[in-house]
Parts: structure tokens; C-alpha cells; sequence
């Protein structure tokens, strides 16, 4: 084998294993080595250009570079900024929120994409490429993001101790072993061949076909639920209406839940719990609601407690994320095509952990606009608690016989 077919297996063993560093380095040394003519041969060998080589040739009699390096300080291609001052300054000024949302800029909140700006820089006299202003916006801390529901709004110095004061509160009626339940309205519905968000499968290019627009049909109205969720045993009850979601429509889905389900579950109970939200029309500064406790409080002859949410913080309640996040996952991708297939999706709702779920369709008329007067209002035997008696209180029958 001759010296030169040597050295091809040499190098084409060792370069693929060493660094750019290393590989001209060595190159030039075996170049070195061979004399006249090394260049050349050690070129056509390697693949490495003459001119790299001969650099090779001079750092080889210069000191070794610190560990880890493969070049001098400042060497390599130069960056786009160092060619170009101004860029930084200039996408920067693109995407800034002060300018981004000025009709007069030429980039607004819907052109925020990397192509857009690489061409607006061009113009601007700023060469880029997209990939490059990608790069650019990553090393200035900059990403695309979607909005994040994260404000809350004003939020009450006694927030927190509000909710503590709901969680020593269910605790207390839990251990003596009373109902404690968790209330709200979920999301309107609309009722008919409408789109349903989410996706179900279905035979490959045979998708549902739903209406175009939401328009909603007089005739079928909306499906409004409303859920009971005892919090103890894990179950639900959601009274589905079709007229208006008012204070008597939400203390009715209760009395409903009572008679289907607590009544069984809790027979020796004689006070019930109600973890409600702030507003809504189960809210505390609702003079029905107040009225229609009452009315419930002496059908049923319990001591109903009340304790509402702090203004916007109803994603808390209970309700929200162990029942009805549940519900729309299980129908999602159906449109509700009737009041009864509501009901029936409800129905057919659970979960690994054990949920059940109860759900009935409530057709009665649910006037609004019903105005309670003060004589009305003073009827309720209600009893603020010390503690925000706004949203704390206990309201009691007028009389303790059950029915």
C-alpha cells in the first residue's frame, strides 16, 4: 500500500471524530510532514481548501488556544447585528406594544410573523432572512404567545380569608357529616343542529354536518343547566332548563337535587351548606334569592348556610372543575340537537374517580324582572355571620316540620 492511499484511510478514520479545530490541525501537520506537495495532496485528501491549510500551517507554530476553544477570540462568520448596528433597533421598534397596536405602524397585532417582519427589515433596508429574525426575536427574549386569562379584575383585600373561611366551614359540616354542595349555572346551550366545539370520530370524510350560523331558534330556545355538586360524595345533579336562569329556577334545581338525591344520601340531616358565587342568580346581593332560601328552608325544614365566592373568582367554586369541566368534555363534538339529548349526555357523564351524575329536563316558566319588596325581604330569618355577613349568613325555617 502506497503513502498516499496510507494517509486517505488515515484521515478519513480520524477527521469525522475531531472538532473544525482539530481537523485543520492535524491536516496541515501530516502536510507538513510530506514536504513539498503536502498541501496540495493533503487538500485533495481531506477535503479542506489550500487557503485553510496554509492557516493551519501558521497556527500550528502559535501558543495552543485555552481548552475547549476552536477559535482565536472575535474569529468566525461575523453575526447579522454586528454587520447591520441598527437592526436590533429596528425589529425592536416593529414589535414594540406601544407602536404594534397604532394604525400608522407598519406592523400591527395581526403581523407579527417572522416572514412579515424579515420583509418590512428589507424595506426598511435591514437584509434579512425570516429564519434569522426567528433567531433575532429568541435572543431578545421575544415569543409568540396566545392571550392568557390570568386578570382577575379588582380583587377584595379579603379574598384569600374568604376562601379559608368556605374551607373551615365545609370541613365543620363534613365532619358532622351535613350535605355541603357546590352551585352554579353552566354555559347557556344552544338547542339544534349547531356546532359543538371539539371533535368526536367519525367514518374518514363524513363529518356532522351543523348550520352555518348560530342563529338561535325561537321555537327551541336554549338548554340552561344548572348544577348541584354534593362535594362530599362526588355526585351531581344538573336541572336543565328552557326558560329563564332567575333566582327561583336556581333554588327549584336545588329542592330537585334534594328530593332525587340528598334526601337519600343525608336522612338524618338537618343543615345543608351552599357554596355559592357571587353574582349570578344565586348572588348575595340578590333579594329573591334570599326569598326563595327561605321558602326552601321551611319546605325542607333545614338550616341552609350560605357562603358565596368573592367577586370574580368563580373558576374556585368547586362545581366548575369536578362536574361540568367533565359534562363538555363528554359531549363535545355532538351538537345538542334536542333539550332530551342534553339531558341524556349529562346523564351519561363520569369519570375514573367515581362521579355520578343525575339530570332531568325542568319545562316550567321562570318569570324575570320579579321585584322583592323591603316587608318581603324582612320576612327571611337570615343571620349574618361575623365574618362578612354579606356573603356568609345562615338563613332558618319558621318552622321545623319536613316535608
Amino acid at each position: 500500500m502506497d503513502a498516499v492511499q496510507s494517509l486517505r484511510q488515515k484521515l478519513t478514520a480520524v477527521l469525522p471524530h475531531l472538532n473544525e479545530r482539530q481537523r485543520r490541525l492535524v491536516a496541515a501537520a501530516e502536510a507538513r510532514s510530506l514536504g513539498y506537495g503536502g498541501i496540495a495532496t493533503v487538500s485533495q485528501l481531506s477535503g479542506l481548501s489550500r487557503v485553510t491549510l496554509h492557516k493551519a500551517l501558521e497556527e500550528l507554530d502559535e501558543e495552543p488556544l485555552p481548552e475547549g476553544w476552536s477559535r482565536k477570540p472575535g474569529g468566525g462568520r461575523k453575526t447579522v447585528p454586528a454587520h447591520d448596528p441598527n437592526l436590533l433597533l429596528a425589529l425592536e421598534t416593529l414589535i414594540d406594544p406601544v407602536t404594534r397596536g397604532d394604525p400608522m405602524s407598519p406592523l400591527r397585532w395581526t403581523c407579527k410573523s417572522t416572514r412579515q417582519l424579515a420583509h418590512t427589515l428589507g424595506a426598511q433596508g435591514h437584509p434579512v432572512s425570516h429564519t434569522r429574525v426567528a433567531g433575532l426575536l429568541d435572543d431578545l427574549g421575544y415569543s409568540l404567545q396566545s392571550n392568557a386569562k390570568a386578570i382577575e379584575g379588582g380583587q377584595h383585600a379579603d379574598r384569600d380569608a374568604q376562601f379559608q373561611y368556605i374551607s373551615r366551614t365545609t370541613t365543620r359540616y363534613q365532619r358532622r357529616e351535613m350535605p355541603v354542595i357546590s352551585v352554579d349555572t353552566k354555559k347557556k346551550e344552544l338547542v339544534g343542529k349547531y356546532r359543538n366545539a371539539g371533535r368526536e370520530r367519525q367514518p374518514k370524510g363524513r363529518p356532522e354536518q351543523v348550520k352555518v350560523h348560530d342563529f338561535i331558534d325561537p321555537k327551541v330556545g336554549k338548554a340552561i343547566p344548572y348544577g348541584v355538586y354534593d362535594i362530599t360524595r362526588n355526585q351531581g345533579w344538573v336541572n336543565v332548563g328552557c326558560d329563564h336562569d332567575t333566582a327561583t329556577f336556581a333554588t327549584e334545581s336545588i329542592r330537585r337535587w334534594w328530593r332525587s338525591m340528598g334526601r337519600r344520601s343525608y336522612p338524618d340531616a338537618n343543615q345543608l351548606l351552599i357554596c355559592a358565587d357571587g353574582g349570578g342568580s344565586n348572588g348575595y346581593r340578590v333579594r329573591l334569592w334570599k326569598v326563595e332560601i327561605q321558602h326552601l328552608a321551611d319546605e325542607l325544614g333545614l338550616e341552609i348556610t350560605v357562603c358565596h365566592f368573592p367577586p370574580g373568582t368563580s373558576k374556585w367554586n368547586k362545581i366548575e372543575h369536578r362536574l361540568f369541566s367533565y359534562i363538555t368534555m363528554n359531549w363535545r363534538g355532538r351538537p345538542l340537537i334536542s333539550h332530551e339529548v342534553v339531558v341524556n349526555l349529562i346523564g351519561a357523564t363520569t369519570t375514573v374517580t367515581g362521579l355520578k351524575v343525575k339530570a332531568r329536563l325542568d319545562t316550567r316558566k321562570y318569570p324575570t324582572h320579579i321585584k322583592v319588596s323591603d316587608e318581603e325581604l324582612a320576612q327571611v330569618d337570615i343571620h349574618p355571620h361575623k365574618f362578612h355577613g354579606e356573603w356568609n349568613y345562615t338563613i332558618k325555617p319558621h318552622n321545623t316540620t319536613e316535608l
